[in-house]
Formats: C-alpha cells, sequence, structure tokens
C-alpha cells in the first residue's frame, strides 16, 4: 500500500467527522447549515493537521504485546498534548482570519479540550487500525515471497536434478530407496507449497527438515553427517514456518556442499517460558562474517526481514563465524500469546 493511499485514507475518514461536527453546530447553535459548514471545517481542518502528527506517533509506539501501563501513559500524555494544541490551533486560525487575537469560540475552553482528547482517541484509533491493517498486508506478502524463494533456494533445479538422478540410479539397485526418496521428495515439495502458516511447531518444523536432510543424505552420502539435539519442551514451541529448513538448508549449501571432507550439522533448541533459542552450526569451512551479515541476497536476510514483521525487535537472528572454523546461526524467537502474525491455527497441517 503506498504512502499516498494511506494518506488519502485518512484524508476521507475526517469527512463523518466534519459532517458530525456541522450537525452538532446547526442542533445546539440553530447556525444555517453553510455557516455550520465552514465553522465545522475549521475544527476539522486543525484537527487534521495534528491529526498527522498523532500518526506518526502511533506509528513509533507500537501496540505492546503484552499489554504495558507505560503505552497507556504516554497516550494520556499525548492526548492532552493534542488537545492543547488543538485548542491554539483553532485560536491561531481565528486570530488570523480576525486580525486580532482571539480565543477559540466556542463552549468554553473545558469542554473544546475534552472534545480535544475524544477526537485524539479517534484519531489514534483509527491510526492502529490501519497500521495493523498494513503489517497484515505485509506479513502475507512476505510470507507468499518467503515460500517461493524457499522454493527456489532449496529445490533450485540443480538440486531437483541431482535428487531425481539419485532416485534413477537407485531403482535398480535398491528399489525401496528410490521408493523412499521419491516420496520425500514429494512430500518435501507439497509442503512447500501448500503450507500457508506463519507459525508452527518446532516438532513439525523438525519432521520437514528432516524429509529434506534425508534427501541431501542420498546425494552426499557420509560427507553429511547431523546430530540432533532439542529439549522436550521445545518440541511445542512455535517459529516462523520454514525458519528452521532456512538455516540448515544455509549450513548444507554453503559448508556441505563445498567440502569433500564429512562436514557435521549440528541442530540444537532450548525454550524458556518467554523464548526458543534455536541454533544451527557446523564445522565446516567457515567465512567472513562481515561479508554474509551485509549480503542481501541470502536466505539469512529474507529471515529476517520476515521475522522483523512477525515480532517487531523481539526476534534475534545472530551469526557468528570464522574462516575454517565453521558457521553458527542462532534464532531467539519469543513466545507469545498474541504474536503480531497472528495466532497459530491448524489449517494445512504438514503431513
Amino acid at each position: 500500500m503506498s504512502r499516498g493511499w494511506v494518506w488519502l485514507q485518512l484524508a476521507i475518514a475526517w469527512l463523518p467527522m466534519w459532517a458530525l461536527f456541522t450537525a452538532i453546530i446547526v442542533i445546539v447553535h440553530g447556525v444555517p447549515v453553510g455557516d455550520a459548514a465552514i465553522g465545522a471545517l475549521r475544527l476539522i481542518a486543525a484537527g487534521a493537521v495534528l491529526g498527522v502528527a498523532v500518526y506518526k506517533f502511533a506509528s513509533h509506539t507500537p501496540w505492546p504485546h503484552p499489554f504495558r501501563l507505560g503505552f497507556v501513559a504516554s497516550h494520556v500524555l499525548a492526548a492532552i498534548v493534542y488537545a492543547i494544541g488543538w485548542y491554539l490551533l483553532i485560536s491561531l486560525t481565528d486570530s488570523m482570519v480576525t486580525g486580532q487575537l482571539v480565543f477559540a469560540r466556542g463552549p468554553g475552553i473545558g469542554p473544546t479540550l475534552v472534545t480535544g482528547v475524544w477526537l485524539y482517541i479517534m484519531v489514534a484509533g483509527v491510526a492502529y487500525a490501519n497500521l495493523a491493517a498494513q503489517r497484515a498486508a505485509n506479513i502475507q506478502a512476505h510470507t507468499a515471497r518467503m515460500q517461493l524463494d524457499t522454493l527456489r533456494s532449496q529445490l533450485h533445479p540443480h538440486f531437483l536434478f541431482n535428487a531425481l538422478h539419485t532416485v534413477v540410479q537407485l531403482i535398480p539397485t535398491d528399489p525401496r530407496a528410490a521408493t523412499r526418496a521419491a516420496e520425500q521428495l514429494a512430500v518435501v515439495l507439497r509442503t512447500t507449497i501448500e503450507d500457508q502458516r506463519d507459525l508452527i511447531s518446532l516438532a513439525e518444523e523438525l519432521a520437514f527438515v528432516e524429509r529434506y536432510l534425508a534427501i541431501e543424505s542420498i546425494r552426499f552420502g557420509e560427507r553429511l553427517r547431523v546430530h540432533i539435539q532439542i529439549d522436550e519442551p521445545a518440541q511445542a514451541a512455535l517459529l516462523p514456518s520454514f525458519a528452521l529448513q532456512t538455516l540448515v538448508e544455509n549450513a548444507v549449501r554453503h559448508a556441505v556442499a563445498p567440502r569433500i571432507e564429512a562436514t557435521q550439522v549440528t541442530i540444537s533448541a532450548t525454550t524458556t517460558a518467554k523464548t526458543l533459542t534455536l541454533k544451527v552450526s557446523d564445522d565446516g569451512n567457515g567465512g567472513n562474517i562481515r561479508e554474509i551479515e551485509s549480503s542481501p541476497g541470502t536466505g539469512l536476510h529474507r529471515l529476517r526481514e520476515r521475522m522483523r514483521w512477525l515480532y517487531d525487535d523481539r526476534a534475534r537472528l545472530e551469526l557468528t563465524a570464522k574462516p575454517a572454523a565453521g558457521f553458527a546461526a542462532v534464532l531467539l524467537v519469543p513466545q507469545l500469546d498474541d504474536p503480531v502474525a497472528g495466532k497459530h491455527d491448524g489449517n494445512n497441517p504438514r503431513e
């Protein structure tokens, strides 16, 4: 959604308020509709101008999860500032029109300030609703792109050709292994395309990764060694779908594939009431961490971007690497009752 379209929507949202203020002035003061509309316009215009600041304040003060009293206090203070600013801006407008210093005419400063606070609540409510809609749209777009990127990076033509070639070679020598490999490849393809959930349990994600590793083991044989150490409580923890797969696929592509020697990939996870800590490490050739961090085209970069939309700044991906000393990626995922992406549901379960 473009920024211009957002501002247009906010401007249109003020039209009902203008009509309401006009009707109030007509009913309470008996003013003709035309004069009431002009009077209401001066009130609404001042409110709309200050509403821009309210929208920006809401953008930089995200709705907290869990809810915090400090969030309420900041908005109470902002509402008072808004109401005073609204009163002064109306007074300034009237002074410019009359050519002399006057204070806002109307029911008095008290009722005007109360009305200003009420306007602030309305504007802030609309702002948060609009921001939530934008966030939901961004999450949906990034989820779709993540799935397509995962399909391209994990099941690119080169890997798919090698996997199918391995299956074909196994058919005359080991038909059962060929059948298992083909079935796992089909499940990986189907899961990548069909699973639309933002969040899944670690147990489900691990089951998918194990199918992926089983195919890669056929390709690399003894060159790929995997060690999995997952604490039992961590199995039920939620994380972004394809997050673990991205970390494991990164280790396979950049640590196992370039080497002739055997490479061990270790997957471990622990959890607390608030955080899932997931680590994928390898003993491969490592690399330059600055180059890895600054590369915008990696799956790790896309994972970070997606986590930002899902959790704001509450999730982290920490990378460590040294030349010839392996690579490690640690993902810290908050366990929230109501994450930004929405609650985990049972649609499209991974088989």
